[in-house]
Protein backbone atom coordinates (compact mmCIF):
# COMPACT_ATOMS: atom_id res chain seq x y z
CA UNK A 1 0.00 0.00 0.00
CA UNK A 2 1.51 3.47 -1.27
CA UNK A 3 1.59 6.30 1.19
CA UNK A 4 1.57 10.25 -0.16
CA UNK A 5 3.55 12.48 2.25
CA UNK A 6 3.53 16.31 1.95
CA UNK A 7 5.88 18.28 3.28
CA UNK A 8 5.18 21.95 3.69
CA UNK A 9 8.13 24.62 4.55
CA UNK A 10 6.12 27.31 5.54
CA UNK A 11 6.54 31.06 4.41
CA UNK A 12 4.99 34.44 3.92
CA UNK A 13 6.81 35.46 0.46
CA UNK A 14 7.77 31.36 -0.53
CA UNK A 15 5.88 28.46 1.00
CA UNK A 16 7.73 25.19 -0.15
CA UNK A 17 5.68 22.03 -0.82
CA UNK A 18 7.12 18.53 -2.10
CA UNK A 19 5.19 15.24 -2.13
CA UNK A 20 6.34 11.44 -2.18
CA UNK A 21 4.85 8.53 -2.60
CA UNK A 22 6.41 5.42 -1.15
CA UNK A 23 5.53 2.02 -1.70
CA UNK A 24 5.98 -0.61 1.01
CA UNK A 25 8.08 -0.56 4.02
CA UNK A 26 11.32 -0.92 2.80
CA UNK A 27 13.38 2.27 2.38
CA UNK A 28 15.16 1.71 -1.30
CA UNK A 29 15.57 3.68 -3.79
CA UNK A 30 12.85 2.26 -6.06
CA UNK A 31 10.61 2.91 -3.15
CA UNK A 32 10.57 6.60 -3.39
CA UNK A 33 8.99 8.17 -5.85
CA UNK A 34 8.50 12.18 -6.46
CA UNK A 35 4.89 12.76 -7.05
CA UNK A 36 5.26 17.04 -7.60
CA UNK A 37 7.21 19.99 -6.07
CA UNK A 38 7.09 23.90 -5.96
CA UNK A 39 6.20 26.75 -4.30
CA UNK A 40 3.26 28.92 -3.59
CA UNK A 41 4.58 32.26 -3.94
CA UNK A 42 3.12 35.93 -2.68
CA UNK A 43 4.37 39.26 -3.38
CA UNK A 44 5.62 41.72 -0.94
CA UNK A 45 3.90 44.65 -2.91
CA UNK A 46 0.27 43.03 -1.77
CA UNK A 47 -1.31 43.89 1.73
CA UNK A 48 -1.02 41.27 3.96
CA UNK A 49 -4.12 40.15 4.28
CA UNK A 50 -4.81 39.31 0.52
CA UNK A 51 -1.21 37.13 0.74
CA UNK A 52 -2.33 34.80 3.58
CA UNK A 53 -5.13 34.35 1.42
CA UNK A 54 -3.58 33.36 -1.21
CA UNK A 55 -2.04 30.81 0.74
CA UNK A 56 -5.19 29.11 2.07
CA UNK A 57 -6.35 29.52 -1.54
CA UNK A 58 -3.58 27.54 -3.15
CA UNK A 59 -3.39 25.42 -0.31
CA UNK A 60 -6.56 24.14 -0.35
CA UNK A 61 -6.21 23.50 -3.78
CA UNK A 62 -2.51 21.76 -3.34
CA UNK A 63 -4.34 19.57 -0.83
CA UNK A 64 -7.32 18.50 -3.52
CA UNK A 65 -5.18 17.67 -6.28
CA UNK A 66 -2.54 15.76 -4.02
CA UNK A 67 -4.38 14.27 -1.73
CA UNK A 68 -1.68 13.33 1.03
CA UNK A 69 -1.91 10.93 3.89
CA UNK A 70 0.17 12.99 6.07
CA UNK A 71 1.99 16.11 6.10
CA UNK A 72 5.14 16.95 7.77
CA UNK A 73 5.37 20.80 8.60
CA UNK A 74 8.71 22.77 9.60
CA UNK A 75 8.32 24.07 13.14
CA UNK A 76 8.81 27.42 13.70
CA UNK A 77 11.76 28.58 14.97
CA UNK A 78 13.62 32.10 15.95
CA UNK A 79 16.27 33.96 13.82
CA UNK A 80 14.77 37.72 13.04
CA UNK A 81 11.94 38.92 15.30
CA UNK A 82 9.94 40.44 12.08
CA UNK A 83 10.34 37.78 9.78
CA UNK A 84 9.55 35.24 12.11
CA UNK A 85 6.10 37.12 13.04
CA UNK A 86 5.26 36.91 9.48
CA UNK A 87 5.79 32.98 9.01
CA UNK A 88 4.39 32.52 11.62
CA UNK A 89 1.38 34.25 10.41
CA UNK A 90 1.82 32.50 7.15
CA UNK A 91 2.53 28.98 9.53
CA UNK A 92 -0.90 29.48 10.98
CA UNK A 93 -2.71 29.81 7.85
CA UNK A 94 -1.46 26.62 7.13
CA UNK A 95 -2.29 24.64 10.25
CA UNK A 96 -5.74 25.45 9.95
CA UNK A 97 -6.19 24.67 6.35
CA UNK A 98 -4.69 21.10 7.25
CA UNK A 99 -7.01 21.09 10.40
CA UNK A 100 -10.17 21.93 8.07
CA UNK A 101 -8.82 18.98 5.39
CA UNK A 102 -8.32 16.83 8.91
CA UNK A 103 -4.85 15.37 8.03
CA UNK A 104 -2.36 13.62 10.04
CA UNK A 105 0.48 16.32 10.58
CA UNK A 106 4.14 15.49 11.88
CA UNK A 107 6.62 18.67 12.68
CA UNK A 108 10.08 18.60 12.65
CA UNK A 109 12.97 21.07 13.37
CA UNK A 110 15.24 22.23 10.75
CA UNK A 111 18.05 19.83 13.44
CA UNK A 112 15.79 16.75 12.97
CA UNK A 113 15.41 17.23 9.48
CA UNK A 114 19.28 17.57 9.00
CA UNK A 115 19.85 14.46 11.45
CA UNK A 116 16.85 12.48 9.85
CA UNK A 117 18.68 13.07 5.61
CA UNK A 118 22.17 13.54 6.53
CA UNK A 119 22.80 11.68 10.39
CA UNK A 120 24.64 15.11 11.54
CA UNK A 121 21.97 17.71 12.81
CA UNK A 122 24.10 21.01 12.29
CA UNK A 123 24.57 19.73 8.48
CA UNK A 124 24.79 22.70 5.83
CA UNK A 125 22.02 23.05 3.19
CA UNK A 126 24.10 21.78 0.58
CA UNK A 127 24.37 18.32 2.24
CA UNK A 128 20.83 18.35 2.99
CA UNK A 129 19.94 18.92 -0.85
CA UNK A 130 22.26 16.20 -1.84
CA UNK A 131 21.26 13.67 0.65
CA UNK A 132 17.30 14.82 -1.07
CA UNK A 133 18.31 14.15 -4.90
CA UNK A 134 20.12 11.00 -3.63
CA UNK A 135 17.33 9.33 -1.73
CA UNK A 136 14.91 9.79 -4.14
CA UNK A 137 17.42 9.54 -7.44
CA UNK A 138 18.12 12.65 -8.71
CA UNK A 139 20.47 13.44 -10.93
CA UNK A 140 20.34 17.54 -9.18
CA UNK A 141 18.77 18.89 -6.08
CA UNK A 142 15.24 20.05 -6.88
CA UNK A 143 15.17 23.91 -7.32
CA UNK A 144 14.14 26.19 -5.72
CA UNK A 145 15.49 25.27 -2.34
CA UNK A 146 12.21 25.87 -0.44
CA UNK A 147 10.62 23.07 -2.38
CA UNK A 148 14.10 20.98 -1.93
CA UNK A 149 13.35 21.81 1.72
CA UNK A 150 9.57 20.76 1.48
CA UNK A 151 11.15 17.17 -0.32
CA UNK A 152 13.38 16.81 2.79
CA UNK A 153 10.72 16.83 5.36
CA UNK A 154 8.80 15.01 3.77
CA UNK A 155 11.20 12.30 3.50
CA UNK A 156 11.92 13.12 7.30
CA UNK A 157 8.42 12.21 8.18
CA UNK A 158 8.70 8.78 5.86
CA UNK A 159 12.28 7.98 7.59
CA UNK A 160 10.55 8.25 11.39
CA UNK A 161 7.11 6.52 10.68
Amino acid sequence: MATRILGLDPGLAILGFGVIEVDGAARTDTGIAVVDFGVIETSAKTPLPIRLGTIYDDLHQLLQQVQPDVVAIEKLFFYRMGNTILVAQARGVVMLVLGQHDLSTVEFTPAQVKQALTGYGNADKSSVQAAVARELGLAQSPRPDDAADALALALAAWFQR
